[in-house]
Formats: C-alpha cells, sequence, structure tokens
C-alpha cells in the first residue's frame, strides 16, 4: 500500500497536488506542542506529545491503527465549506479547504457536520480524501474542462513535486521507519486491551521529639503499585492492582512511654504506609474495581479493596493522588477528608450529573455508594458477616463546580460496624494498615455500633499557580454497649503552589486537627481534651516525567489530645516513580 502510494506521487504531479492539499486541510489549525527535532536541518518539523501521556498515548496509538477500519466514521461529501460548523473563516488553512470544496469537490465532512481539521490524520481518512481528489481530477481531465484544471495548475504542480523532493523522500523514511514501530508493538504488545500503570516509593523517614523519638530509628521504607488497567469498549476501566511493601508507622508515645498505635491511634500515617500488606514485601491484591459509563450516569463496582475515594470527588487537588499514591501530601489526613475512610470493600456506587448545562445545577452531580467490609463471608454465626448482614458504608454526596476554578461538596455517610474495632478502617477490622488517621478517642469502637457522619469540602483555585482546599467533618457514633456513645471532629486546610520553582513541582501547606472526640468516657485511658493538631509541608520536585523527590516535615502537637505528651516531628524524603 504504502509503495502503491508514493510510486504514484512521484510519477503524477496531480496526485501530488492532491495530496499536498488534503495534508495541508486536515491541519487546520497549528499544534501548540510543536517542536523543532534534528530533522529541521531537512526541513521536516517533527510534532512532540506531551512527555507525561507519551507511554499511554504510543499504545493508544497502535490499537486506533489496528481498529480503524472497523470504526464507525463514515464521511459525507459536502459542496461548501459553511456546512462545516467548527471551520472559520479566520482559520489559517480556510482559503486551501474552501478550493478543495468548492471548486475540486473532494473533501468529505462526518455526519455530524464536522471537519476536525485540527486532529491527527489517519491512514484510512486520508486515502479517503486523496480518493475523492483523485476521482475528481480523473473526472476533470476527461472532461477537458480547461477552466478548471489548467496547464499553469499542472506546471504549479510539477514545480512544487520538484521543489519538495527532498522533504518527501524523508517523510517517506520516516513513514517506513514508523510503519516498522508499530508492526513490532503489535507483535510484541503486553495486550491489546490491558496497560500496566506502576508507582513505586522509597522513603528515607524518622521521628522526634521526646519518648517518641528515644523508641524510634531511621528506616528505609518501600511500597510498589502495579495496577492492571483493562478497557474492553474504550470507556471503562477494570483495575487489577498488586501492592506489596516492607513500610510500617512509626510508634508514637505518651508521657508514660506508652505506645499510642497499640492502643488505636494513627496520628501522623504516611501514604506510602497504607497498602503496604504484613510489612514483609509480600505481594496482595489491594483492589479489584471496574467502572463503566451507563448512559449519563458513571458506574462504579468493587469487588475487592474498594474506597469511597476511588468514585467520590474529594475536592483536594495536590494533596490528594489516586487514593494513598505516592505523588500528594505526605500523610494520609492532608491527603483527604476523614469521612472517606469510613468503611470500605466490596460494593457499587454511582455518580450522575444533574442539569445539562448552564444554571447553577449545570455543573453539578450526584454521588452515591454502598461498600460492604465483609461481602465474601457467609457465616450467619455472629451475624457480622455478608453483603448486607456485616459492617457497611453507604455514602451521599452532592457536588456542586463554578466554573472550572471552584469546586463544593456536602457528604453523608452511613456506617454500621458489626464486630468493634476502629471507624476510620477503610473497610478492615482485623488489618492494622488501614487504621489510616485519627486518635485512638475517635477511631475506638468498642462495640458493635452505628455511625453518622456528616462533612463538606471546597476547592478554589484563584490562578493557574495557586490552588486553596478544605475540610471538615462530624462523626455521631451511637454503640450498642454501656459508654459507646460519643461525637468525634475533624477539619483541615490546604494551600498548594503550583509550578513552584519550576514546572511540575508542586509546594504544599497543610494545616488542621485529626479526628479527635471530647469528654469520651468508658475508653480506658480516654478523657483527654486537648486538640491534636497537625502541621505539615512538603515540597515535589519533579526530577523527569517519571521521578520525583519529596522532602517534607509532619508535625503533631499534644498526641493522643494530651497536650503533656511531647510534640512528635517525622522527617521524609520520599521518592517516586511512576512508569
Amino acid at each position: 500500500m504504502s509503495n502503491l502510494l508514493w510510486k504514484s506521487l512521484v510519477v503524477s504531479p496531480a496526485v501530488l497536488g492532491a495530496t499536498l492539499l488534503v495534508s495541508t486541510a486536515a491541519m487546520a489549525a497549528p499544534n501548540p506542542t510543536t517542536k523543532v527535532s534534528s530533522a529541521k536541518q531537512l526541513g521536516v518539523t517533527e510534532v512532540a506529545q506531551q512527555p507525561e501521556v507519551l507511554a499511554q498515548t504510543t499504545i493508544d496509538q497502535v490499537n486506533r491503527y489496528s481498529n480503524e477500519g472497523n470504526q464507525n466514521n463514515s464521511q459525507s461529501q459536502v459542496t461548501s465549506v459553511s456546512q462545516f460548523s467548527d471551520v472559520q473563516p479566520t482559520d489559517w488553512a480556510f482559503q486551501a479547504l474552501q478550493s478543495l470544496v468548492e471548486r475540486y469537490g473532494c473533501i468529505a465532512g462526518y455526519p455530524n457536520s464536522t471537519y476536525r481539521g485540527n486532529r491527527a490524520l489517519t491512514r484510512y481518512e486520508f486515502a479517503a480524501g486523496l480518493n475523492a481528489c483523485l476521482d475528481r481530477v480523473n473526472e476533470l481531465i476527461a472532461t477537458a474542462t480547461a477552466d478548471l484544471v489548467t496547464k499553469q495548475d499542472l506546471a504549479t504542480l510539477q514545480r512544487l513535486q520538484e521543489e519538495f523532493s527532498a522533504e518527501l523522500a524523508t517523510l517517506r523514511g520516516r513513514v517506513d521507519s514508523l510503519e516498522a514501530r508499530t508492526a513490532e508493538l503489535e507483535a510484541n504488545q503486553f495486550s491489546t486491551t490491558t496497560k500496566l500503570v506502576g508507582e513505586a516509593v522509597f522513603a528515607v523517614s524518622d521521628a522526634f521529639g521526646g519518648n517518641t523519638g528515644d523508641a524510634n530509628n531511621t528506616v528505609f521504607q518501600d511500597r510498589v503499585r502495579l495496577d492492571l488497567q483493562t478497557s474492553f469498549t474504550g470507556r471503562d476501566v477494570l483495575h487489577t492492582r498488586l501492592a506489596a511493601g516492607n513500610a510500617t508507622a512509626f510508634s508514637l508515645r505518651d508521657d508514660a512511654n506508652n505506645n499510642l498505635n497499640a492502643l488505636g491511634d494513627a496520628e501522623g500515617r504516611q501514604t506510602f504506609q497504607i497498602g503496604a500488606g504484613d510489612g514483609n514485601n509480600s505481594i496482595k491484591i489491594d483492589r479489584l474495581t471496574y467502572e463503566v459509563p451507563i448512559g449519563p450516569a458513571q458506574v462504579y463496582l468493587a469487588a475487592s479493596g474498594g474506597r469511597h475515594s476511588h468514585y467520590a470527588p474529594v475536592n483536594n487537588p495536590y494533596f490528594f493522588d489516586q487514593t494513598d499514591g505516592g505523588n500528594g501530601a505526605l500523610s494520609t489526613f492532608a491527603s483527604e477528608s476523614p469521612i472517606y475512610r469510613i468503611g470500605g470493600g466490596a460494593g457499587i456506587a454511582i455518580n450522575l450529573p444533574l442539569g445539562k448545562g448552564g444554571g447553577i445545577l449545570g455543573n453539578s452531580s450526584i454521588t452515591g455508594g454502598y461498600l460492604a467490609s465483609q461481602a465474601n463471608d457467609p457465616g450467619v454465626i455472629n451475624l457480622s458477616s455478608g453483603l448486607i448482614d456485616g459492617s457497611y458504608a453507604a455514602l451521599g454526596q452532592l457536588n456542586f463546580s463554578v466554573g472550572d476554578r471552584l469546586a463544593l461538596a456536602a457528604t453523608y455517610v452511613h456506617g454500621y460496624n458489626a464486630a468493634g474495632g476502629a471507624l476510620f478502617n477503610s473497610g478492615s477490622t482485623s488489618n492494622p494498615e488501614l487504621l489510616a488517621v485519627g486518635t485512638r478517642q475517635a477511631n475506638t469502637l468498642l462495640n458493635v455500633g452505628s455511625s453518622n457522619s456528616y462533612g463538606v469540602s471546597a476547592a478554589f483555585r484563584p490562578s493557574d499557580k495557586l490552588s486553596i482546599s478544605g475540610f471538615a467533618s462530624y462523626h455521631d457514633i451511637t454503640g450498642f454497649g454501656a459508654g459507646d456513645d460519643y461525637e468525634a471532629w475533624s477539619y483541615g486546610a490546604g494551600l498548594a503552589l503550583v509550578d513552584f520553582g519550576k514546572q511540575g513541582n508542586v509546594l504544599g501547606l497543610f494545616a488542621g486537627v485529626e479526628p479527635y472526640s471530647r469528654n469520651r468516657v468508658g475508653l480506658p485511658g480516654g478523657g483527654n481534651n486537648d486538640l491534636p493538631y497537625h502541621f505539615e509541608g512538603f515540597y515535589k520536585y519533579r526530577v523527569s516525567d517519571n521521578v520525583s523527590i519529596t522532602p517534607g516535615v509532619i508535625w503533631l502537637t499534644s498526641p493522643d489530645q494530651n497536650s503533656g505528651n511531647d510534640d512528635a516531628i517525622i522527617g521524609t524524603l520520599r521518592t517516586t516513580f511512576t512508569f
């Protein structure tokens, strides 16, 4: 196919002219990411994609190239350039397109009356346009229509062919090289439906301050995630994520040198310490979810490892990174509101847009979800397992957006814990790695109990370089034992300076109060009423498109809600590799 095409271009000036005109009109707007490479010496401009999407785009191009012939992109002939809804007289190639349409009549458009001149031209689209022009040229020559195809036209085309012969030879070599690379990718690709997204976190960290400092050593910890993202229709995605790590949390100590972590305290927990399994780099599946659009709604199904922040907007840009990823805040508290860590596991959720654009509801949506912690367990002895009878959390959230600068959300979560444990456990009653945030007085559920939680969140972007976000939550817990009833609160706000010092860098500052409960009775060792303030600062330095280094500090005051305990300071140097 390619040999015939190039031979035709060399032999026939009319074919060459049609080719140049079709290619020019197809690129009706300049690409803002265009850069000149070493090929500039030959007069060729190389179009470069943004680095962060290069790997994904390469696979997508291969898949699109393989399936182009089956796509329903039927085109229809047009007789006037005004029939294209997306072509304006101010477009730089308007006159060339107008000539092809109204003089030669060899341009086809899409069924929705668009031309799509600013997108990449596929081989099938090029062949269709070229064929239409060739048919028209042959028709004009056969009918000897001298006023349309003149000797001057042919002479011009001949001159163009001679003038651009070097460029055409270069382009032919590049096309042959791209076809060879495409064939190699198609022959050796991992899967036609699945791509691998990976993240590896290396972190050197230490804790300081009184008994806490004495009880901890400097550590070098890691966590690795491999996410197999499978799409069957191009719009859905199946996440099968493997995780392993050796990270464990620091031992926070009170003034009597008691280990607060062992008592249920999770203050200062860092994101890479979530999903680390048993701390021995053992591999486990920590997420198995499927997302698919059904009509206007987006449906989320979780078979294992489901989290509310997978499907509900958390409104915390630059601090939140894909549920405890390695490119946002250092701590789990600064990453997302604690309300999203109530419950988890298996279940279903739906996000439904409200309104059809314009007005106060134009950019709003409603989110609802249900996740059960023991959905896989059929046991009925203790009435604490299964999809319905076991622990669960049901979430409802209203999302509002005002333009692209302000986002608001109001959240309600009703939770039921069938076997005691912890409130902010992300759906686990046995794995301490998922006890992610808060003091023990806010976390500890002594017996079976239910909770009603209310939260608000907001994100405001006054400029492209500045983001302000915050959240607040209130939790009303009703237990089934004596002294189990209590209330908990939490709030925080963050400031992110984007591209600080270099494009891609982020300076983040966060302050708030981790989940706490005052005047808690019935809890052994409880009753402390000081506010556990959390201050955090980090600077994500982008070394390359796939590597970032983030130094940062977490400062905790009044651990365990007791100002008599020494402040704890956690220093971390985190390196994140993404691929």
